[in-house]
């Protein structure tokens, strides 16, 4: 079977979220179960220069954007056993940025024409299945069924549109549909929604399995609150909708063979975690308690990530015997405030409003309780780390959140972590208690540890579901690939 992921992120190349790091590991995952994987993404400018001297050209075309004509460059390469193809464009690509701009619309709508027009030149390589991602792709199921539907050269290929988080939807004014997009008459009316071209909405209409990235936010994304509009439509398209929960990269995220962090461990030598404690003491200028526990937070400071509920009692946390780190960029009044904090708590908290992979695992492996008070949460990686070095993850139980950590039971002994329900900023705060609590019960807190460090957060049952999903549409895959070739050998002849 052969799977081709169209998407504007993954890593090593190009990762804003967790997008990137799906990319980079779920096709490695289906790989390794015989799945002829491969995955297209744009070149963009500030891609790391090491990467740019492997990659080979491999055609030159002319697309289009509506009515404008383009030149297209397809580049490959291949990283760690998977095949890259690039779409190259500098007017587009060349950027310091993956996405904000003015023209984002007719940036991704060339992206999606490109991928459609370069699929008959990718070299020994048919796609039976198009998987797609977020709405920058959305086009492209939509084009399949209409713009490309009597196109031979496309004939038989199926879709897979996968939602990583529905906030983002691909919404443009309707003067766009034909002049920007390029969309039929019926492409406009399958788009069209709530006054707007909705692109997401044209993919969860057109694309033949809908996926999102965990059970609970497949369920969530029905209703209004999370839906963020489009809820009647996902109940329309139920039929195909599977939520499949994210894994991690359990060799990248792996506390003993992590070089970034001060202290090698894992989980038959987790005692060896207190000396990553007592570096990040160090490194953030904290107080030495030997009894205190840290608590940390990696995350946009965006208000979906639960930061108010945090802002609202964090003198009350404060009133704990606690200590409090931060690394994480967003709204102004967020940093500003954490900033405050870091001042007013001089030795016991430390904020720093940036980013940086390596403090992000410093912390992961330095702290003890690790907080994501998210008001939705598609899946969360954070929680699958900080649980994977050994932290306990409290979380409100919402999306991939509730489908990863499971409360602590301390009579059955089972529960990687601490959980609340309710978006409520006291509820938040009890459940930090009760992780306190846990912390200074040094039996209950050796099983948490352990559960936590147990907890399975490869790829590999979220591998073995998407191969379910791909298998139940591409029922005859083989007998069209062979009509596939013979069409392109004729047009050859031609």
């Amino acid at each position: 079977m052969n799977i081709l992921f169209i998407c504007t992120e993954a890593t090593p190349f190009a990762k804003s979220g967790g997008l990137g790091d799906v990319m980079g590991a779920l096709p490695h995952e289906l790989i390794e179960r015989g799945v002829n994987a491969k995955v297209m993404m744009p070149l963009y400018r500030n891609i790391k220069a090491q990467y740019f001297s492997d990659m080979k050209q491999v055609a030159v075309f002319d697309t289009h954007v509506s009515w404008r004509t383009k030149y297209c460059g397809l580049y490959s390469m291949e990283y760690n056993g998977i095949t890259f193809f690039f779409i190259d464009n500098e007017e587009y690509f060349a950027r310091d940025s993956y996405y904000g701009y003015y023209d984002d619309g007719e940036r991704f709508a060339y992206f999606c024409n490109a991928a459609m027009d370069c699929l008959p030149l990718l070299p020994d390589f048919k796609p039976h299945i198009l998987h797609c991602n977020e709405w920058q792709t959305a086009l492209i199921p939509v084009y399949l069924k209409t713009l490309y539907a009597q196109s031979k050269l496309h004939e038989g290929l199926r879709t897979v549109f996968t939602i990583h988080n529905i906030e983002y939807q691909g919404k443009f004014g309707n003067e766009t549909g034909g002049d920007l997009f390029g969309l039929s008459e019926e492409g406009r009316r399958i788009c069209e929604y709530a006054g707007c071209i909705n692109l997401m909405k044209g993919a969860i209409v057109t694309c033949d399995k809908l996926t999102t990235v965990s059970p609970t936010y497949a369920q969530e994304i029905k209703y209004g609150y999370f839906g963020r509009g489009l809820e009647n439509i996902i109940k329309e398209n139920e039929y195909k909708l599977v939520g499949i929960l994210n894994g991690i990269d359990t060799e990248l995220f792996n506390p003993w063979t992590d070089k970034a962090i001060h202290k090698s461990y894992s989980r038959a030598t987790k005692a060896d975690k207190s000396e990553n404690k007592a570096a990040l003491r160090r490194d953030c200028g904290l107080e030495e308690r030997e009894h205190t526990p840290i608590i940390g937070m990696v995350t946009r400071l965006v208000a979906h990530k639960g930061i108010d509920l945090v802002v609202s009692v964090f003198d009350e946390l404060m009133c704990e015997d606690v200590q409090f780190v931060l690394l994480g960029s967003g709204e102004k009044q967020y940093e500003d405030f954490f900033r405050s904090m870091a001042e007013r708590y001089q030795g016991r908290v430390w904020a720093n409003c940036s980013f940086s992979s390596e403090i992000a695992g410093r912390i992961y492996a330095g702290v003890d309780l690790f907080l994501m008070p998210s008001l939705s949460e598609p899946c969360g990686l954070s929680q699958m780390i900080a649980a994977k070095y050994g932290t306990v993850p409290i979380v409100r139980a919402t999306g991939g959140l509730q489908d990863s950590i499971v409360p602590y039971n301390p009579v059955e002994k089972s529960g990687n972590g601490v959980t609340f329900g309710q978006i409520n900023a006291q509820d938040m705060l009890g459940a930090v208690k009760r992780a306190i609590a846990l912390y200074h019960s040094p039996a209950d807190w050796d099983i948490l540890t352990d559960n936590a460090f147990a907890s399975d957060f490869s790829w590999s049952r979220g591998a073995e579901r998407y191969l379910e999903v791909y298998g139940g549409i591409a029922d005859g895959y083989r007998e069209e690939t062979t009509l596939y070739e013979g069409r392109i050998q004729s047009k050859d002849q031609e």
